[in-house]
């Protein structure tokens, strides 16, 4: 007994392909609108989208040590600030210096002079406060601090600390002892005092040359910082100019494609009743 089959004409066979194409067509356009990417996976262009994903992943990795600059950034900052009241501390330690030189009695040198050691104190506490999440540049241990610039930590920068503590080598400034600042006839002894106050102007200038090295190495790790961004924004705009879609080319697309679809509808049902007026004749 034979079969019954079914035989689509020529003409209804390439409307029925050309329509199962514009479906595909359209279902492609709708997922590039959707996503705003005209390469979503590696099916879509294997090339493309690997380097684009490399180019991204560069990116975040730049991204991150960008961030390890700006905590280096603060820790600059913070040891700078410290740097910056030590040096408010020399300058009020000289004054008592400079006041226990005019000083009228015993009594009165020995004050100045257990204020002036008070201060160097301060200038110790001063020194063992100015860390940032547990580094301190300012330690007596000499603390070094690396920055990482790259992806791969090739590009780098050491900052070393300095020991900023009064009776430490940067400063080498000295607490007194009782009536070490009074002369065998009661009086200021000048020679004791002024050597105090050499030594303060001393630890003043070596202060400024240690934050000179801290300003240029803040500067440094400014620029990097700078030109990480950059980096990371011309890795974005690569990857997407290699995945972004057009989205006016793409919207122009779906109303061609939803125009085809509705035409090829319309010439599939014409065929169909083409053929079926011919049937109408047996």
């Amino acid at each position: 007994m034979a079969e019954n089959t079914i035989t689509l004409t020529s003409g209804m066979r390439k409307n029925l392909f050309s329509l199962q194409n514009t479906s595909n067509l359209l279902e492609r356009t709708q997922k590039r609108l959707a996503t705003g990417q005209r390469v979503n996976s590696a099916v879509d262009d294997p090339v493309n989208y690997f380097t684009a994903l490399t180019h991204k992943q560069r990116a975040d990795d730049l991204s991150g040590r960008k961030d390890e600059m700006s905590e280096s950034v603060q820790l600059i900052s913070s040891a700078n600030e410290g740097v910056t009241q030590i040096t408010s501390l020399i300058a009020s330690a000289k004054s008592l210096a400079q006041s226990a030189l005019s000083g009228a009695t015993t009594g009165e040198i020995n004050t100045l002079m257990r204020q002036y050691n008070e201060v160097l104190s301060q200038i110790d506490f001063m020194a063992n406060d100015s860390s940032y999440k547990g580094v301190n540049l300012l330690d007596s241990t000499f603390i070094t601090h690396t920055v990482k610039f790259n992806e791969n930590g090739s590009s780098s920068l050491t900052i070393s600390g300095f020991d900023a503590a009064s009776l430490g080598a940067t400063l080498s400034l000295q607490t007194n002892a009782t009536n070490a600042w009074v002369s065998a006839g009661g009086t200021a002894d000048k020679a004791q005092i002024n050597s105090a106050i050499a030594r303060l102007d001393s630890a003043r200038g070596n202060l400024r040359t240690e934050a000179q090295k801290l300003s240029t190495n803040l500067s440094t790790i400014t620029i990097r910082q700078d030109f990480t961004q950059g980096m990371i924004n011309t890795l974005q705009d690569g990857a997407a100019n290699l995945t972004n879609a057009d989205m006016n080319e793409e919207g122009a697309n779906m109303l061609m494609l939803q125009t085809r679809q509705s035409l090829g509808t319309t010439s599939l049902s014409l065929a169909s009743q083409a053929a079926q007026s011919v049937m109408r004749l047996f």
